[in-house]
């Protein structure tokens, strides 16, 4: 399951880190495991993200658009500079791979108004 990471990060998740070497792929790979209701701040990318959901069911939310509900096997390809969060559904775990090329620049948390809200 990995690690449990705290900074970021709203409730219980975890991260194994699958791929950190920059070389041949110059992206690094993680694998993110959500508790029902866990998700992460609102957050960008210079280059973008690619997630490739591979459990349960979760929410991706970019900002001024309603939330997707991400099911098994969606693949989400998020483009640079597009501020956005992801995390489980209230019911749900929620596992995925994320593809994150450099750096994420972190951002405000996603409130239990807000999320409570979808």
């Amino acid at each position: 399951m990995g690690q449990k990471v705290e900074a970021n990060f709203i409730g219980d998740a975890f991260l194994h880190m699958v791929f950190t070497d920059p070389k041949p792929l110059n992206t690094s790979i993680g694998n993110v495991t959500f508790a029902p209701g866990a998700r992460n701040n609102w957050h960008s990318h210079k280059v973008g993200q690619v997630l490739l959901v591979t459990g349960g069911e979760g929410l991706y939310q970019e900002g001024g658009k309603p939330a997707q509900l991400l099911k098994t096997g969606d693949v989400v390809n998020i483009p640079p500079n597009v501020k956005h969060w992801h995390g489980a559904t209230k019911e749900s775990w929620f596992v995925h791979l994320a593809m994150t090329p450099v750096e994420t620049e972190w951002l405000e948390p996603v409130e239990d108004e807000w999320y409570s809200s979808l």
